[in-house]
């Protein structure tokens, strides 16, 4: 057992992949010689040569096409782009190809792909690199979406990803990879569709993911304060979705909030907050509250930023005005 980053935690997945797999190759855009846009590759191309750690060009589209190509050759490329707002010069590389060959096909082709890209917003790059778009890949039949929160879920999520037979976009973060915490040496990983209890409450469950885990655990430590208990459930995938897992938290405390740094209209929070009102109506003292990202393109300002990002303040407004605790 160590303390490691989220970024060494993806850092030993791949290379685990690579040391265990010959099929297994990275590809993306400046992850060779310079070393990887957030260092997660760093020392592969020395290590591995250029064989395996493929620099692309600048094109998103060719270089997910390049992969899906591959995969149905028989190897297991892990892609790496840079932001997943640049994923959606890959849109149809990903939805109509990707996502569908294995069930067009009747199962005899397969496409075993990790997407990984970068997600969220908060680190100032502009609202064209700021974007939370993980909920629409989480759409689409025929995809996986793995959002980790922490270093031992990533890593045990990326195993999983890479082992997996069907494309998995794996988003990360782009504040979380300094986040650290205990990972194990002995090999585990967290199946895909399995949710977890980050904290346990009576009073009113936030569900979340990536980085709103740590905004509801902040908001949980404030509740706490005033005598209210929180339960924090980390999704940890999108799709598969682990709906059981909210739905026994949410019968047991009555209330939630869903936790979502996406815009808020058509957001992957309002997915679960439907899941939860069609599911677990009659368990519910009142609506089910929606916490998300503002309706405006992402400032690059940092302070109008982050107000128009969910944080531990707004949580509590939101259960005080909905719930009255």
């Amino acid at each position: 057992m160590g303390e490691i980053t989220l970024r060494d935690a993806v850092t030993r997945g791949l290379t685990e992949a690579l040391d265990t797999d010959e099929r297994v190759f990275l590809m993306g855009e400046d992850i060779g010689s310079y070393q990887g846009p957030y260092a997660v590759t760093k020392g592969m191309l020395e290590k591995y040569g250029h064989e395996r750690i493929r620099d692309t060009p600048i094109s998103e589209g060719v270089v997910v096409g390049a992969a899906v190509g591959a995969a149905m050759a028989g190897l297991r490329p892990v892609v790496e782009i840079m932001t997943i707002n640049f994923l959606l010069l890959a849109m149809d590389m990903v939805v109509n190809h990707a996502a569908k060959l294995r069930y067009m096909s009747n199962g005899q082709i397969q496409v075993p792909i990790v997407i990984r890209t970068v997600t969220g917003g908060g680190a100032q790059l502009g609202a064209t690199h700021s974007q939370s778009l993980e909920g629409w890949f989480a759409s689409v039949p025929g995809l996986k979406v793995a959002v980790p929160s922490d270093p031992y879920d990533a890593l045990g999520l990326l195993r999983t990803a890479v082992a997996d037979e069907d494309p998995v976009i794996f988003a990360e973060h782009a504040r979380l990879y300094q986040v650290r915490g205990d990972v194990p040496d002995d090999h585990y990983a967290i199946p895909f569709g399995q949710a977890k209890v980050k904290r346990a409450g009576d009073d009113v469950t936030l569900v979340a993911y990536s980085r709103g885990v740590h905004t509801a655990l902040e908001a949980a430590a404030i509740l706490e304060k005033k005598g209210v208990e929180a339960e924090v459930i980390d999704l940890r995938t999108l799709r598969p979705l682990d709906t059981a897992t909210v739905l026994t938290s949410v019968e047991k405390t009555n209330r939630a909030i869903v936790v979502d740094e996406a815009w808020r209209s058509g957001g992957f929070g309002a997915e679960i907050v439907s899941m939860i009102q069609e599911s677990a109506f009659d368990s519910l003292d009142g609506p089910v509250g929606r916490v998300a990202g503002l309706e405006v393109p992402a400032p690059y300002n940092g302070t109008l930023e982050a107000s128009a990002l969910p944080n531990a303040a707004r949580i509590v407004s939101t259960i005080e005005e909905i719930y009255g605790i």
